[in-house]
């Protein structure tokens, strides 16, 4: 049988992830990719011996990146199970030493991080979250001792959300209203489509303890205040496999990634952006009747090269592959209408920079922490909901040198700290304008509050990115981060499919699919993608 053709649009995470799995399942497969790196948000900038993670830095179930490193060509890519036994057992969190499989040792070396956050209050305490329960409640008694009981509560109940959500329904593909409407009596049973805010208070009394258990999903592009409570399950997942840092930064996962593709036969192309993808009727011709047989035959980059496949992936966002990648004449259900009524989630504003370590001060932080301000539920309405941009602010601070000191010169720090802030859709905020201004606020935060002390005195090399570079650079609609906003209405079968509805041979991955944002959630975007395309590979074969 003759090997069919696929073109991924998009090296990042989701899109590499589903390269090896359709190398893996007997496709020549190319991914085009605009940048002059892979990763896509997970790309990398080193800049004055400092190098710099641009987008995610949160590994979490290293069993999904050892499944892909040890893929074989033409070997399928099928386990028994999803989550196998050992996956659950309790030897299967490492929280020491090496947390990498023996194929992913290969490509990468995996770390366990310890605490997983370090959660700083706007009053200076601060709880360190590790994901044992006699540290959590050990913490949660010096805190808010009010809330010992509700933490018991909470721990059960959504110990069953993650049990239905993430190990029975992770890997679900929900691609007609049926296969939803069949779940709904259990998510309602198990409180999953309140929002996830409310969720957590009915627990907790403390506002401390309702932050530290429902922050998460911030990390996914949510409001707390608007994603259903099934987010629970993000808790769970941290839990039981731990937090964990591939050493040399996740752009060196991403590395391992392109490696395996390679090693597995297949070609990806840098600084190749596209311009179209090309969809024809089913007799060759353009698309014309409303209703006419559309499909996806290829790629034109720009520049006018064409390459011309079986099947077509996207892995660019969401929007913009509907709106600025297919014509309009060949889509009917993802219209312009359609795609702009999906809200996004929201942006962020981000500062990286390196600093001058300080022997007489050393620093009292972690790997990640999360900076809480003075305002929580005030605040999210205000990015997600009002869209403005507020005069405080909550941030994660990374700082994976103190974990890795080869991602700085000698002596020196590379850190990044994030802000959530409003994407575009208002588009009232001028960002060359206050982004130096809003920069500048933040590190005068930073010493006057004992993160950094002096840290503008000991700051090395810098550059902030801003909602510009999310729509400019890397093509997201409205500069969203996080691809469409995780809210229940779109969730499952009403967030975007991963099988083109409008163009046959046309899929997508990644973070604006399902199940949705975060690198696990992507990982299982390209494992539900190849499931699909290989399901519909018969059709292939005789068209």
């Amino acid at each position: 049988m003759e090997r069919k053709k696929a073109v991924i649009v998009g090296a990042g995470i989701g899109g590499l992830a589903l390269g090896i799995r359709l190398q893996a399942k007997g496709f020549d497969t190319t991914i085009v990719e605009a940048l002059d790196g892979a990763g896509g948000r997970a790309n990398v900038r080193i800049q004055d011996g400092h190098t710099f993670d641009l987008g995610p830095t949160v590994i979490t179930v290293p069993h999904f990146i050892e499944e892909l490193f040890a893929l074989e060509r033409d070997g399928g890519d099928e386990h028994t199970a999803d989550f196998p036994a050992e996956m659950l057992r309790p030897e299967a969190r490492i929280t020491k030493g090496s947390s990498a499989g023996p194929a992913t040792k290969k490509y990468v070396d995996l770390v366990p991080i310890l605490p997983f956050y370090r959660i700083y209050f706007d009053d200076g305490t601060f709880f360190d979250y590790d994901g044992d329960p006699t540290s959590t409640r050990r913490q949660i008694a010096q805190l808010a001792p009010e809330d010992l009981d509700g933490y018991e509560r909470f721990h059960a109940d959504a110990k069953a959300i993650f049990e239905r959500g993430f190990i029975e329904l992770g890997y679900r593909y929900f691609d007609d209203i049926s296969s939803m409407v069949t779940i709904l009596p259990d998510l309602l049973r198990l409180g999953a489509v309140r929002t996830l805010f409310s969720f957590v208070s009915k627990y907790f009394q403390s506002d401390k303890m309702r932050q530290v258990f429902s922050f998460e999903t911030l990390l996914v592009g949510g409001s707390p205040l608007r994603v259903p409570a099934i987010y629970a399950m993000i808790h769970f997942v941290e839990k039981t496999w731990g937090i964990h840092y591939a050493m040399g930064g996740t752009g060196a996962l991403v590395r391992g990634f392109v490696q395996k593709f390679k090693d597995l036969g297949g070609v990806l192309r840098l600084s190749s952006p596209v311009e179209k993808i090309l969809v024809t009727d089913g007799d060759g011709d353009a698309p014309s009747g409303l209703f006419s047989r559309r499909i996806a035959r290829g790629v034109r980059l720009v520049g006018g090269e064409e390459l011309t496949a079986d099947l077509v992936v996207s892995n660019a966002d969401y929007a913009n592959t509907y709106m600025k990648l297919i014509e309009k004449n060949a889509r009917v259900l993802q219209s312009d209408l359609r795609v702009k009524l999906t809200a996004q989630s929201m942006s962020l504003f981000v500062i990286y920079f390196g600093f001058k370590d300080d022997p007489a001060r050393p620093l009292d932080l972690r790997h990640h922490n999360i900076i809480l301000g003075p305002r929580y539920e005030g605040l999210l309405q205000e990015i997600f909901v009002d869209k403005t941009l507020a005069k405080d602010f909550s941030q994660y601070l990374h700082i994976p040198t103190l974990t890795d000191p080869t991602l700085a010169p000698p002596g020196c720090h590379s850190a990044y700290t994030l802000i959530p802030v409003p994407n575009k859709a208002k588009g009232d905020l001028n960002w060359q304008e206050i982004g130096e201004g809003f920069k500048e606020k933040i590190y005068a935060f930073l010493e006057e509050r004992g993160y950094i002390p002096d840290l503008r005195k000991r700051i090395t090399t810098e550059f902030f990115l801003t909602p510009d570079y999310f729509e400019k650079d890397l093509q997201s609609h409205l500069g969203n981060a996080f691809g469409p906003e995780p809210t229940l209405p779109q969730s499952a079968w009403f967030r975007p499919h991963n099988k083109s509805e409008d163009v046959e041979r046309l899929y997508l991955v990644g973070a604006g699919t399902q199940p949705g944002a975060g690198t696990p959630a992507v990982m299982m975007s390209a494992k539900m993608t190849a499931r699909t395309i290989a399901s519909d590979y018969s059709a292939f074969v005789r068209g």
